[in-house]
């Protein structure tokens, strides 16, 4: 997923530990030869490539997790979609840095996005496209869901104290280290001087995800963009430069984190969940970074 994953443990079995945290890494190489849409073998992939010619039948897991995506982008209005694959593509944004398309680029892309264009049969366990040339990408859930699948791993293999994250962009803290009862210390970095903090949270059986503007980026004609897209206009949302969304699953947290920075501050005061925090920072230098009331 072109993420690097890291466990921090705690306990008094160190043999027990190393086996719980192997096992928690095979995890994620199983989950990344699934869901990864950057090996033509993984079986998201085989979605891609055949569901437009016909209904492709897929493992239970998979159908699951394509559920919650088709759930996730009703319920953020279209701003996290699955299928954004061509505009990432268009935009250059996929396995590069980015680059500016002509308009008619990104018209022709935009009209194979939609998640209305997924249908998934759950009584044959199949997922089929409704035109060809729509492709999902899991670059807005797949690290949450493999943290989540991780985190359970590792409490099957009897840890209870523990941080796991995917590029320190998506972290799930597990009890509490002994040195802080209040949990594991995580810092939002200032958007505008990475060597700064803005906030620091403590993460107790809770995850926290970041999107920011300043992840991957590029300059052209005088503006930067960023490869946070909005699916429905076809072009990098603008307005927010990073949000941090504290939830219970980090599938959550990771999924949220975009909708929010793509519909802005009022649609997530709107719409943010009473067990979620939200760490809101505009692309406006006299708006202070904030947590959202």
């Amino acid at each position: 997923m072109g993420s690097t994953y890291t466990i921090a443990l705690y306990g008094y079995d160190r043999i027990r530990m190393e086996a719980a945290a192997d096992a928690a890494f095979d995890e994620v190489r199983w989950l990344d030869d699934m869901l990864s849409n950057y090996k033509p073998e993984s079986e998201w992939s085989e979605v891609n490539r055949h569901a437009a010619e016909r209904p492709v039948k897929v493992s239970a897991e998979l159908f699951g997790l394509l559920s919650a995506c088709l759930e996730y982008s009703r319920q953020s209005e279209g701003a996290f979609d699955i299928t954004v694959g061509p505009l990432m593509k268009v935009w250059g944004f996929f396995k590069a840095e980015g680059h500016l398309p002509h308009r008619a680029e990104v018209l022709a892309a935009l009209a194979r996005v939609g998640y209305r264009h997924i249908h998934l049969d759950r009584a044959a366990r199949t997922v089929w496209f409704d035109r060809p040339g729509v492709e999902m990408d899991p670059g807005g859930i797949g690290k949450g869901y493999a943290v989540d699948r991780m985190v359970d791993v590792l409490k099957q293999n009897g840890c209870r104290i523990a941080l796991v994250a995917a590029s320190g962009s998506s972290i799930y803290g597990m009890g509490a280290p002994p040195t802080d009862p209040r949990g594991w210390p995580v810092d939002i970095r200032d958007p505008w001087d990475r060597e700064k903090r803005a906030s620091q949270v403590f993460l107790k059986d809770m995850s926290m995800s970041t999107s920011g503007s300043y992840e991957k980026f590029f300059r052209a004609e005088g503006r930067v963009y960023s490869h946070i897209m909005d699916p429905r206009t076809g072009y990098p949302a603008r307005g927010s430069v990073s949000v941090s969304v504290i939830a219970p699953r980090t599938i959550d947290s990771e999924v949220w984190a975009k909708p929010y920075f793509v519909n802005g501050r009022q649609w997530a005061v709107q719409h943010k969940p009473n067990n979620f925090r939200v760490f809101f920072c505009e692309d406006r230098m006299d708006q202070a970074c904030a947590w959202l009331q």
